[in-house]
């Protein structure tokens, strides 16, 4: 990958766990997927789509969670690498551009190109979509979804966020996609 790639071997503690955010009210819970990534053994570094760091989410308190930088933008030559390489990723909220896009393999931010590489080395990716049911009707999306899952991208259940007859709002599955991570 020509910013990550591989066995998730240089220096992390254990396997290495990449989380790409995208633009969605549910990111502000980001955390709580990393809390419990790490405590079933991943290390985390989370990329995050350039809309989402927008204040989608506290990148200053994930970064303080991780340890390590929020990616939103690529590197230049001369930077180290800030993450080892992936041993998989989850895609947590992704949202109808992201999935759209990367499905067309428009890798037009780092987040869409860290995707499109993942899956074209075999590193395994979970995604909880996080798309109204408006968007989700237009066939371009399913389309999208058709042609991921085809290239072995595992898929929760979409998440819409839409008030439930008690007016609550469902909370968002975070641990969903680690699950979806286990060998099938």
């Amino acid at each position: 990958m020509s910013e990550q790639a591989g066995s998730g071997s240089d220096g992390a503690a254990g396997p290495f766990l990449y989380v790409v955010v995208c633009a969605a009210g549910v990111a502000e819970g980001v955390g709580g997927l990393i809390d419990a990534a790490r405590g079933r053994g991943w290390e985390v570094g989370v990329v995050a789509t350039p809309v989402a760091m927008g204040g989608f989410f506290d990148a200053a308190a994930v970064e303080a969670q991780t340890g390590r930088p929020v990616r939103s933008a690529w590197r230049t030559p001369g930077d180290p690498r800030p993450f080892p390489p992936p041993d998989a990723v989850v895609v947590a909220p992704a949202t109808f551009n992201t999935i759209n896009k990367w499905a067309a393999g428009l890798a037009d931010t780092l987040a869409v190109a860290t995707l499109c590489e993942a899956c074209g080395l075999g590193v395994p990716v979970a995604v909880l979509p996080c798309v109204a049911d408006a968007l989700a009707t237009h066939p371009a999306y399913r389309e999208s979804l058709a042609r991921l899952r085809g290239m072995g991208v595992r898929f929760g259940d979409p998440y819409t966020g839409d008030a439930g007859e008690d007016g609550g709002r469902p909370e968002f599955g975070w641990e969903r996609a680690l699950d979806l991570l286990e060998p099938r």
